[in-house]
């Protein structure tokens, strides 16, 4: 089957790597304690949304820019909290592509993001964004274009955040992903073309 183009990526796709969710949690644990920054856009959540950089824009030191992804910014560099955490690093290396922002990205119980578009993450655009859950449950709901998005811990998913996106955390816990955006190219394009055909 012909790979398919950027355009024709469905707006959810589960890539074919598994992580181990036991090394991610320890490594959350370490990371952590350096402390969360309050996501910046105030007016797209309620509650307690907040990251922690591994890869920010090269020489930028303000916490807040350090965690935004800003789409016209491509020269990102390690962060040391990533220095702290080996096991991520190699999540990392399992993806042979130019990576931009990474970051820790923790949604408080009860915590909103609410109805919102991200137009800049668009595979024809050139970027995609991969989340990696590392603590979730079902009563986090993750909806995308109306639909949910059912994400275990370890899983690896790509998601066309172009589209209307929400998520509700109505757990007793913080839901925590590992959010990644990469450069669209060749590789990552063929294991998304493979991953959405075969599933």
């Amino acid at each position: 089957m012909p790979a398919l183009s950027a355009k024709d990526l469905p707006d959810r796709i589960r890539l074919p790597f598994r992580f181990e969710p036991a090394a991610l949690r320890h490594e959350l644990s370490v990371i952590e304690a350096r402390g969360w920054t309050g996501h910046f856009v105030v007016d797209n959540y309620d509650g307690q949304w907040g990251a922690i950089a591994l890869r920010a824009p090269v020489m930028e030191t303000h916490p807040i820019r350090m965690i935004f992804s800003n789409p016209g910014t491509k020269a990102y560099a390690d962060q040391p909290a990533l220095a702290d955490a080996p096991y991520l690093r190699q999540v990392l290396r399992t993806l042979s592509c130019h990576l931009l922002s990474v970051r820790l990205m923790r949604l408080g119980p009860g915590s909103v993001i609410k109805p919102h578009r991200d137009p800049d993450l668009d595979p024809e655009d050139g970027t995609v964004r991969l989340h990696i859950p590392i603590l979730t449950c079902p009563k986090v709901e993750f909806l995308l274009a109306g639909r949910a998005v059912v994400m275990a811990p370890g899983e690896c998913w790509y998601l066309r955040l172009s589209e209307v996106h929400s998520v509700y955390n109505r757990g007793s816990e913080s839901r925590v992903h590992l959010v990644i955006d990469a450069e669209l190219n060749d590789w990552l394009l063929e294991i998304l073309s493979c991953a959405a055909t075969s599933a």
